[in-house]
């Protein structure tokens, strides 16, 4: 059984500025903490978009992260799915943008099928908030 959680903020940026940080795959590497982010694959269409592979590494021990593109909607969503990586069972994201006033709403969903269920969901609503907040940090300049 999926388990979503969602992290919101409103960013003071217009949509498609928004959109085009949250699209740039390896300008995460810029914005994420410590995070080095390459397009293993490009996608159909866009380089970044539908299809896209990205391998994000992260400093430490931990494995690369792979993931696969799966939702690409311009100046309006985002979706991925892990490939390999990560600690959370069917682990996928998904970000909504929304036209708010002159800003961005931002929704910043996280869809994992949990094995310890409390755990798991408050790690996945961590790892949404964590990736949100870089996101916004990132959108604003």
């Amino acid at each position: 059984m999926s388990t979503t959680v969602t992290a919101t903020a409103t960013v003071p940026k217009p949509v498609e500025h928004v959109w085009a940080v949250l699209s740039d795959h390896e300008g995460m590497s810029s914005w994420g903490p410590g995070l080095k982010v390459t397009l293993v694959e490009e996608g159909t269409g866009n380089r970044n978009g539908l299809g896209a592979v990205r391998r994000i590494d992260a400093p430490g021990p931990a494995p690369a992260i792979v993931e696969e593109v799966v939702v690409f909607d311009e100046n309006s969503a985002l979706g991925y799915r892990a490939k390999a990586g990560v600690p959370f069972k069917n682990y996928s994201g998904l970000v909504k943008l929304t036209p708010a006033g002159s800003g961005t709403r931002v929704d910043y969903s996280i869809t994992i099928d949990p094995r310890v269920p409390v755990v798991e969901k408050g790690a996945a609503a961590a790892v949404a908030r964590v990736l949100l907040t870089a996101l916004v940090r990132a959108s604003k300049r």
